[in-house]
């Protein structure tokens, strides 16, 4: 019998001093950096959604990063923070030696003005990841659910399920023309929803689906993630309505319409 045991994975956290190596437009909305240096030997991510802290300089131009203390992280007072958020390792070549990135492209927020005018040379810093959920490879089938904001996890995921295994993919994109290639060697249906200027935390098109959504059988398991609100209610209908263990389920709010919002 199959045991669709998560396995979490601890990793000691450290700051990693990188620099851009390339940089390259995938799709209007999708900027690509890779980046490496020394500073990235011994990094590790097990699991696709894995995150990593990145920290940009600040508006002075330098990095100001917290100390980590027994109380959590501290920044050095009288100095003006590096700004950090949170982002999906798209893919780690040790041999090379380079960590991709994928960033979304949207609004003025230091991670989106940092992605676009990225240049090789330009600093970036790396904190993580602190750990990783290893999702079980016995389940029957997988079903991704998320937003563009999930597509280098989703893209990673598969790229990472064996041969025989099967997955349902779901996909909400700014336009057509966010589409990307996604490879492989499991057996996948990709269903892709182009809001066309749609308000991303009003729009209902993966809801939608879901509700039309016909199970696979055997025993799936279901990740989710979009807005914070949007993904607590599709999870809310895939455990209540569809009636999935909450054990199969792991639902993440990547991003918040209302910064107050609280999980």
């Amino acid at each position: 019998m199959s045991s669709h045991e998560t396995q979490l994975i601890r990793f000691t956290p450290r700051f990693r001093h990188l620099q851009v190596l390339r940089s390259e437009r995938l799709t209007p909305n999708m900027q690509r950096i890779v980046v490496g240096g020394d500073a990235l030997e011994g990094f590790d991510s097990r699991a696709p959604d894995d995150h990593v802290k990145l920290f940009f300089p600040n508006a002075e131009g330098q990095f100001v990063l917290p100390v980590l203390t027994e109380q959590g992280p501290r920044y050095p007072e009288g100095q003006l923070p590096s700004p950090a958020r949170d982002y999906t390792p798209r893919l780690y070549d040790a041999d090379a030696g380079e960590l991709v990135l994928d960033f979304v492209l949207h609004g003025d927020g230091p991670a989106t003005q940092w992605a676009a005018h990225a240049k090789a040379g330009d600093a970036l810093v790396v904190a993580g990841p602190r750990g990783s959920h290893v999702i079980a490879d016995d389940y029957d089938a997988y079903v991704l659910i998320g937003d563009e904001t999930a597509l280098p996890a989703i893209a990673r995921r598969l790229e990472e399920l064996p041969e025989g295994a099967v997955a349902e993919v779901f996909i909400e994109i700014p336009e057509e023309g966010d589409r990307q290639p996604l490879h492989s060697a499991a057996q996948v249906t990709v269903s892709w929803f182009e809001r066309n200027g749609f308000d991303a935390a009003s729009s209902t098109l993966l809801e939608d689906a879901l509700v039309d959504f016909e199970q696979p059988d055997g025993d799936a398991f279901y990740w989710i993630a979009t807005e914070s609100k949007r993904a607590r209610m599709m999870r809310k209908f895939v455990e209540g309505h569809l009636q999935v263990p909450k054990d199969w389920i792991r639902a993440t709010g990547y991003w918040k319409a209302d910064p107050s919002d609280v999980e």
